[in-house]
This record gives structure tokens, C-alpha cells and sequence, in this order.
């Protein structure tokens, strides 16, 4: 019995670091309005989205649109203020849904590339911060040259994810059934 008992310890301390380190969130923009043009609000809508939350590193902006009807570029902060959506260095993405991973801290910018879409109110800035630890490390200002990574894939929920739960709980469950075996 004391076996057990410790083996189910020792499982949930594992348990407990290994779903603080998987804290990454999706979040879905714009919600159920999605990435979308002249979007309700004006073009402040995406902005007042954005403000109510906190975005941290790892976290992943899921924007969802149908392929052919919007674009997701990834901008730097002047090309952002001013639509400016024809710099070659502009990192775009055509194919909706679109997930892209928050993997730095600092500011990141976005819009649509279509015509007229960005002076619409379809673009969004964000800032990222990194709440595990105190650096005193400004942020960056730009994205990287290479960008984040970003994949155009199925969105998920804005909630912690169940399916980590649900694992979690079959791999206790297997546990302790091979222990006391």
C-alpha cells in the first residue's frame, strides 16, 4: 500500500511541473467575429479585443478566415501605422485558419494584406510578456527576420486545454493500475 501511495506522489509532483510548463494558450482573434474586415467597432475593435488579455510567450494567435477572402501578414511597427502592406520583407500567410506562435516577447503587429482591409480596422497589435521570469531585458521592437512560427491549422479553444487534462488522467489511471499489478 505504501508503494502505491508513494507512486501516486511522485506521479503528481511530475504531473503538477510538467502542466506548468505547457501553460501555452490559444487565443482565437476577434473571437466568434474572427479576422475579418470592416469588423464591428470600427478600427478599434481589434485593439479593445486584444486588451483583455495578457499575452505570454508561447502563446498562439489563431486567426480565423476563409482562404482567399483575408491574408495575415506579420508587419513591423511603421509599416503597421501606416498600412503599408507592399514592403517585400512582410512575412504573409494566405491559408485560413492561421496559427502563429507569440516567440518572443516585445510588440507584434498584424493586418491584412487585401486591399483596403487594414485601413478598415482588420490589423491588431499585441505585446507579449514573459511572466515566468523578472529579466530586465527590454523587448524586442521588430519580428525576427525569420518570423514566428506559424502553421495554417484547425483553431482550438481560448481555454487551458483538456486534452492535456484527459491525458493526464489516463496516464494516472494506467499507473496505478500497472503498479498494482
Amino acid at each position: 500500500m505504501y508503494q502505491i501511495v508513494r507512486n501516486i506522489t511522485i506521479l503528481i509532483v511530475v504531473s503538477t511541473i510538467l502542466l506548468q510548463t505547457s501553460e501555452a494558450e490559444d487565443y482565437i482573434v476577434g473571437d466568434v467575429i474572427g479576422w475579418t474586415s470592416f469588423p464591428p467597432g470600427g478600427d478599434s475593435f481589434y485593439s479593445k479585443w486584444a486588451a483583455n488579455f495578457t499575452f505570454k510567450l508561447n502563446d498562439n494567435l489563431v486567426f480565423n478566415y476563409e482562404s482567399g477572402s483575408h491574408s495575415v501578414a506579420i508587419l513591423n511597427k511603421a509599416n503597421y501605422e501606416k498600412c503599408n502592406i507592399n514592403d517585400k520583407n512582410i512575412q504573409t500567410f494566405n491559408i485560413g485558419p492561421t496559427k502563429i506562435t507569440l516567440d518572443r516577447t516585445g510588440d507584434f503587429y498584424f493586418s491584412c494584406t487585401l486591399s483596403g482591409h487594414c485601413t478598415s480596422g482588420q490589423k491588431l497589435s499585441v505585446k507579449v510578456t514573459d511572466t515566468s521570469s523578472s529579466s530586465s531585458i527590454p523587448p524586442a521592437e521588430a519580428p525576427s527576420s525569420t518570423g514566428p512560427d506559424a502553421t495554417a491549422l484547425p483553431p482550438q479553444s481560448s481555454a487551458p486545454s483538456i486534452a492535456a487534462t484527459s491525458s493526464l488522467l489516463l496516464i494516472t489511471i494506467a499507473f496505478n493500475f500497472l503498479s498494482s499489478i
